[in-house]
């Protein structure tokens, strides 16, 4: 059995004294961020994650820093997958994290949705919210943690490090996220606290209980997490709602969905869960369609490449412009 991007030879020799039949492997999803596969010998079911084909953007599909925060959350008060296996280069040819897999529901379109009444809509929005503040209330020198990134100046190297990985996966210049950038350097205020942020939190990286979507079985997607402020962890999960990116997520996506509660209403929830003030959230706001708009950049960059894998990417190059528009609206200013 040949799987684009996964050597099942080189994962059966490694996972021999685990496994009980031949190994087997499905894509489950590939092309806009890391490669997802379903993996099985007939008895047991694990998840395997391994970075995108292609350039890889600097610092993002770091799978040894998923793999380490998923080990250190296991058995906290968020939900993870049990960590099953790190993999080096010397297998693969690159890093591959293993978990065990979690049944449960993807929140992932629209379609998705429409079986859920609105009340369950809202109780699976706000238990994502209320596992956010749960995730941010995590002490993580508790959890081996402590060392995984530096609080202090976390913003100003946000702003930096996205701002050069936009140099590297630009395909056109966009004056929106010049100026965006120029005044999110500008206006860069200190860190409201530190928290171990998840940094791409959105309905579709959760895995939620089929008989109650409000409870969270697994949160997935791991390899941006650090030490860092928390309000920017909340704006991205804000800003994901924005339709401008539904392109990103393969159209009618389940986070952009005008069913799921308001702006308002998500960050109230977020307020009576946490015990830190929540200030310049027009800033964090800024800064996560910034964000948005240079994770669009890096998949239209690769879908022109050919590195895609699957369907629904046609579209992600009309997201960057608007996205950036509405990070300067957010900031107070117009495109």
């Amino acid at each position: 059995m040949t799987v684009e991007g996964l050597d099942l030879a080189a994962l059966e020799k490694h996972l021999a004294d685990r496994l009980q039949g031949p190994l087997s492997a499905e894509l489950v999803s590939g092309g806009r961020s890391n490669l997802t596969y379903k993996l099985t010998d007939g008895h047991s079911t694990w998840i395997a994650r391994r970075p995108p084909l292609g350039t890889l953007t600097p610092s993002a599909h770091d799978m040894q820093r998923e793999y380490r925060v998923v080990a250190g959350l296991h058995g906290s008060a968020v939900p993870v997958a049990a960590p099953v296996a790190l993999l080096g280069p010397e297998v693969l040819g690159v890093q591959c994290a293993i978990v065990e897999y979690v049944p449960g529901l993807v929140l992932r379109s629209e379609a998705d949705l429409a079986p859920l009444s609105d009340a369950e809509v809202e109780r699976c929005a706000f238990g994502l919210v209320d596992t956010l503040a749960a995730l941010h209330s995590v002490v993580p020198e508790e959890v081996g943690l402590g060392d995984l990134g530096r609080p202090q100046g976390y913003l100003a190297r946000q702003i930096k490090r996205w701002y050069g990985q936009w140099e590297q996966v630009q395909t056109r210049p966009l004056a929106d996220v010049e100026t965006l950038h120029e005044r999110l350097a500008a206006t860069c205020p200190a860190e409201s606290g530190a928290a171990i942020v998840h940094g791409d939190y959105r309905v579709d990286n959760a895995i939620v209980d089929p008989d109650d979507v409000g409870t969270v079985r697994a949160l997935v997607d791991w390899e941006m997490a650090t030490l860092g402020d928390p309000l920017a962890d909340l704006a991205l999960h804000l800003a994901y709602a924005d339709p401008s990116f539904a392109p990103v997520l393969g159209g009618s996506a389940a986070s952009t969905s005008p069913r799921m509660p308001g702006r308002d209403a998500l960050v109230a929830r977020y307020a009576a869960a946490v015990d830190h003030e929540l200030v310049d959230l027009g800033f964090h706001l800024g800064l996560a369609y910034f964000k948005m708009t240079v994770i669009a950049e890096g998949i239209h960059q690769r879908h022109l490449r050919g590195d895609t894998r699957g369907e629904g990417f046609d579209s992600v190059g009309q997201a960057p412009a608007p996205l950036a528009a509405a990070g300067l609206t957010a900031l107070g200013g117009s495109s």
